[in-house]
C-alpha cells in the first residue's frame, strides 16, 4: 500500500561526499545560468514559440542523474532544457535547438518544447499536456518485454496530474507491473491555478492508491532528499514490484511560462521560497566540509557563464535547417518506400 511518510532527511555531508556535492554544484549551475541565458534571448527575439524556464527546480534531476544509471530511460513534458544539460548533452546542442538550427538535438524541428537525445536515452520533451504520462509506460512496456533491465522515469508537472490518461496508464503500469517511476515535479501551480485549487487531494503522493501504486512525497528543493527517493523506488522497481510514484515538491522562481504575469502568487512567497535555493544549499555544503573555497565556487561559476555563451555563439553560428528536412524523420523510410528521399 502508499507510504505516506516523507522523504527521509538526511544530514548534509553523511551519506553523499565530495565528488557527489561537486556534481550536483555544477549540474545545477549549467541548468540555472542556462536558463537565465535563455529568459534573455526569448526577451531579445533569438528564438520564437513558447519558452519554459526551470529556474528553481533543479535539484529534481541534480538528484535524479546521480540515483539512475545511464541506461534508464528519461521522458517530461515541455519544460525540458535542463533534462538534456544534466544527462550529458552538450549546451551548444541544446542552444541550438532553441534556435532552431540543424546541429540541435531534433535538427532544428522540436524547439524549446522538444527535445530528444537517443544516445542519451532522453525520450522527449513533449508539448501535449500529460501525453508523455503513457508514452513513459509504454517505453517501460518494452523494455519488460524484451527482458532489458531499465526503470523508465517518467515525469509530469502537477497539472497534468488532471489528465484522464494518468489513471489509464496508472491501472495498466500496475496491471502489468511495469518498470517505471512516475515523477510529480509539483512547483504546485500548474500554469497558474494553485494543486489546493484543481483537486480535493492535496497529497499527491496518493493518487495512485486506488491502483495500489505506492508513492511518497519529497522535498525537492534539496538533492539529497531527491537522490534517495528515485534510489529506493528504482530499487523497488528492478525488483518486479511495478511502479512507484514520487510527488516532489518544488517551486519555480519564474511564471508558468515567459508570457506569464503571475497574478497568482505574491513577490513575497517567491521570495521566501529562494531561502530554500538548491544551489546554495548545496554551496553552503561544499564550504562547510571545507570540500571547495569561495574562489574555486566562484571560478565554476564563471566557466559555466562562459559554457552558455560559447553555446549561444554555436547556435547563432549554425545553419537552419535545409527545405528538406521538412521530410525527413516522420516515417521510417524502410516501412514507406513509396516517400522518396
Amino acid at each position: 500500500m502508499t507510504t505516506k511518510t516523507a522523504a527521509k532527511k538526511t544530514a548534509p555531508g553523511t551519506s553523499f561526499g565530495k565528488e557527489t556535492y561537486l556534481r550536483w554544484f555544477k549540474d545545477m549551475l549549467l541548468m540555472r545560468r542556462f536558463e537565465e541565458k535563455t529568459g534573455q534571448l526569448y526577451t531579445m527575439q533569438k528564438f520564437g514559440g513558447f519558452c519554459h524556464l526551470y529556474i528553481g527546480q533543479e535539484a529534481i534531476l541534480a538528484g535524479m542523474v546521480t540515483a539512475i544509471r545511464p541506461s534508464d530511460r528519461v521522458i517530461t513534458g515541455y519544460r525540458d532544457h535542463a533534462h538534456p544539460l544534466v544527462l550529458g548533452t552538450p549546451a551548444k546542442n541544446v542552444m541550438a535547438e532553441l534556435f532552431g538550427r540543424i546541429t540541435g538535438t531534433s535538427k532544428g524541428k522540436g524547439g524549446s518544447m522538444h527535445y530528444f537525445d537517443k544516445e542519451r536515452n532522453l525520450f522527449g520533451g513533449h508539448g501535449i499536456v500529460g501525453g508523455q504520462i503513457g508514452l513513459g509506460a509504454g517505453i517501460a512496456f518494452a523494455d519488460k518485454y524484451r527482458g532489458e533491465d531499465h526503470v523508465t522515469l517518467c515525469m509530469m508537472g502537477d497539472g497534468a496530474i488532471r489528465q484522464g490518461i494518468l489513471h489509464e496508464t496508472f491501472n495498466m503500469a500496475m496491471t502489468w507491473k511495469l518498470p517505471v517511476i512516475f515523477i510529480i515535479e509539483n512547483n504546485n501551480y500548474a500554469m497558474g491555478t494553485s494543486v489546493e485549487r484543481t483537486s480535493n487531494v492535496h497529497d499527491l503522493s496518493t493518487i495512485g492508491e486506488s491502483y495500489d501504486m505506492p508513492g511518497l512525497g519529497v522535498n525537492g528543493m534539496r538533492c539529497e532528499d531527491v537522490h534517495e527517493a528515485i534510489s529506493m523506488a528504482c530499487a523497488h522497481v528492478r525488483a518486479g514490484n511495478g511502479p512507484y510514484l514520487l510527488d516532489i515538491k518544488t517551486y519555480r522562481y519564474k511564471g508558468h511560462s515567459m508570457s506569464d504575469p503571475q497574478k497568482y502568487r505574491t513577490k513575497e512567497e517567491v521570495e521566501e521560497y529562494k531561502k530554500q535555493d538548491p544551489i546554495e544549499s548545496v554551496r553552503a555544503t561544499l564550504l562547510a566540509k571545507k570540500w571547495a573555497s569561495e574562489a574555486e565556487l566562484d571560478a565554476m561559476d564563471v566557466a559555466t557563464k562562459k559554457e552558455v555563451e560559447e553555446a549561444v555563439k554555436f547556435a547563432e553560428e549554425s545553419p537552419l535547417p535545409p527545405v528538406d528536412e521538412l521530410y525527413l524523420d516522420v516515417y521510417r523510410q524502410k516501412d514507406y518506400p513509396f516517400i522518396k528521399d
